[in-house]
């Protein structure tokens, strides 16, 4: 089972990495301009997701550790 779940970790993690994502207006503003202008509001986009990622987390690490300590 901690085979498994590490499994699935290090390719969540490393799937992550090349995503990249844009709302609606931002591609639009984003089609009409330079490509160096699009890179960087990609990597903003992604350099914003990273803190809920990192909360949740952190979250649930907590979370497991208490369940795992009252066993």
């Amino acid at each position: 089972m901690k085979k498994l779940q590490f499994i699935l970790f290090v390719s969540l993690c490393f799937t992550s990495l090349a995503n990249y994502g844009q709302c609606a207006m931002c591609k639009a503003v984003v089609e009409s301009g330079d490509s160096s202008y699009a890179k960087g509001l990609n990597d903003g986009i992604v350099t914003l997701m990273i803190i809920p990622y990192i909360l949740v987390a952190i979250v649930a690490f907590i979370i497991f550790r208490y369940y795992k300590k009252n066993k």
